[in-house]
């Protein structure tokens, strides 16, 4: 049963004073948070107002000594706990910069510290970390570099290459160029977060509560808000029937079919028109889901009928930019399986304004898709950037109106400032690219794979089953599994056990370790040979032999060493870079 659930802000639940210790159990699966959730975290805290909503957690209270501190087991919140407490640390690192010694930095360089350790109790942490894939000790690892703990003195080995460090590095280079009161509004921004904090008597009242929460505990979304606002002013003004005008919401439900989509499109509609004066909002200059609805009760104050029509005629464009337009713009897919969603806000204002020149469209669209091959493998410019970059570019749009061109709007976002250079893409290319970005890897290796395929031999590598994962899916060659099979180990580093260990984490995610299967659970670990000559009951080849041009080379070998992955990297490299490099480009 449900002891107590209270709303808490994070400077609470980490409090200078508090004498609490949040524990991941250790037989808690390790912390997998990936850069896209890393980006998400720290956008909302910068982005929304102070006291942003982060969600609930579960914990049992596990404490029987009140004299001690209390340990509180997380069941639920591990991920999101633990990204906030290496964001402090991050901070903390940019504070031990500072050469300020004035009382008031003093004291919040000391409060964030008590956040990260206990105050009074040597080497206890407020956070006590998962034990899987070394989760725990990479952590007291950077507490101890900030000089917060002593009891580890010995650097875990390969502390570079996992989550909890790559994080840790991630943030600090996220706010390198902050400066001092940059940070304390951040600071600020974190330290007002909240959390509803629910405690429960045990595990089984823990899973059924988490269950329950996942499956039933679905609040109402803005575009439910908005709607019934809609709605109902439609009917008092007597503008439409109750009826009418939901029938007419249906068709802009039905082109935005899930909660998530119909969010972005609002905050995009109001992005891409907000130059309008029938649109803008004073004081409001870019949608946030913190503005969200104000945004809209205002617009349905000021007019109606026209915000109704707008909407539901954007939506009806919005659907062709995710879903496609067949032949005349079927490379909108693309885009759309990249992830340039933030694009939408331009294609939006594009395909609305400028909709009979298709010329211009379908020129932006393909540049777009090269755009954010790049910009989502290199991470520049940051994901923060990207909807005040859009804006600006309509901007300039409607100042050319009359000759807009799609090499103006090429011109505009090749510039330094919002393109990274191609000698980074490059060395992305050639880096840890599965670790880096999956999903572009992905997206590379698939179309790699389509520009041989003909009408004859096709496959289509986007089908997805029923639980909306893709059928055709990333395999490792050399696997990346923990445990490196004895075979493997063999024909890798000549049975050498470590030196195979050094070489998987240096090679392993490389793009020439990387092909595509429709079988990849039934791959897994298997020597090379038994990869590549893998059967299914029906003895079709399902393996490096499964007629694919990227296994062509893999289905004729017999070994496959370093020196293979090396080779086959540089080779997938020229090609990534002859189909998504620019035409002024040149690759080497």
């Amino acid at each position: 049963m449900i002891k107590s659930a209270n709303q808490y802000t994070i400077s609470d639940m980490f409090g200078v004073e508090t004498k609490i210790k949040y524990v991941i159990p250790k037989f808690q699966r390790e912390y997998v948070w990936k850069k896209v959730d890393w980006d998400n975290l720290l956008d909302d805290l910068s982005e929304n107002d102070k006291g942003h909503f982060l969600g609930s957690i579960i914990i049992i209270d596990k404490g029987t000594d009140v004299l001690d501190i209390k340990p509180l087991e997380v069941i639920d919140g591990q991920q999101r706990l633990t990204t906030l407490s290496l964001l402090y640390a991050a901070i903390y690192s940019k504070l031990l910069t500072e050469t300020k010694t004035d009382e008031d930095f003093v004291t919040e360089k000391n409060n964030l510290k008590y956040r990260l350790i206990q105050k009074g109790s040597k080497n206890a942490v407020k956070l006590e970390l998962s034990y899987q894939n070394s989760n725990y000790d990479d952590y007291k690892a950077i507490l101890h570099e900030l000089h917060l703990y002593s009891g580890q003195n010995k650097k875990p080995s390969n502390l570079g290459n996992r989550r909890i460090y790559k994080l840790y590095q991630y943030y600090k280079e996220k706010i390198s160029d902050n400066s001092y009161a940059d940070l304390l509004r951040l600071l600020e921004k974190i330290n007002s977060s909240l959390f509803v904090k629910i405690e429960v008597d045990s595990h089984a009242d823990a899973f059924n509560l988490f269950e329950s929460l996942n499956n039933r505990g679905i609040p109402l979304s803005a575009m439910d808000l908005i709607k019934n606002k809609l709605l109902s002013e439609l009917e008092k003004k007597k503008k439409a029937t109750l009826d009418e005008a939901f029938d007419k919401w249906v068709t802009l439900t039905d082109n935005l079919p899930d909660y998530a989509t119909q969010e972005r499109f609002l905050r995009q509609f109001y992005n891409a028109y907000r130059y309008r004066n029938q649109i803008k909002i004073d004081g409001i200059s870019k949608a946030t889901r913190s503005t969200l609805i104000k945004i809209y009760e205002k617009l349905i104050d000021r007019n109606v009928i026209l915000i109704f029509e707008e909407l539901i005629s954007k939506a009806g464009v919005y659907n062709t930019l995710i879903n496609g337009s067949g032949g005349q713009f079927s490379n909108l897919l693309s885009l759309s399986r990249i992830g340039a969603a933030p694009s939408y806000t331009l294609l939006l204002y594009l395909f609305s304004e400028y909709k009979d020149r298709t010329d211009l469209l379908n020129t932006t669209v393909d540049f777009l898709i090269k755009y954010f091959v790049r910009r989502n493998l290199t991470d520049f410019p940051a994901t923060r950037d990207l909807d005040n970059m859009f804006m600006a570019l309509i901007d300039e749009c409607e100042k050319r109106k009359k000759n807009l061109s799609a090499d103006m709007i090429i011109k505009y976002m090749t510039h330094a400032d919002r393109f990274a250079p191609f000698s980074t893409f490059k060395e992305k290319l050639e880096g840890d690219i599965y670790e880096d970005n999956t999903d572009v890897a992905r997206f590379i290796l698939c179309k790699i794979e389509e520009e041989h395929q003909t009408k004859e031999i096709h496959r289509d590598l986007w089908e997805k089953d029923k639980n909306d994962k893709y059928l055709w899916t990333i395999e490792h060659i050399f696997p990346e599994g923990k445990n490196i099979t004895d075979n493997w180990v063999a024909m890798i580093a000549s049975g050498d056990e470590k030196k195979a260990k050094e070489l998987q984490e240096k090679w392993v995610h490389k793009i020439g370790n990387l092909t595509i299967t429709a079988y990849n659970s039934n791959l897994s670990n298997f020597s090379f040979e038994k990869k590549r000559d893998r059967k299914d009951n029906k003895e079709k080849n399902i393996g490096y032999k499964n007629g694919l041009y990227l296994n062509t080379e893999l289905a004729k070998k017999d070994k496959w060493h370093i020196k293979d992955i090396e080779k086959r990297t540089g080779e997938l490299t020229q090609t990534a870079l002859r189909l998504f490099a620019l035409d002024k480009e040149h690759p080497d």
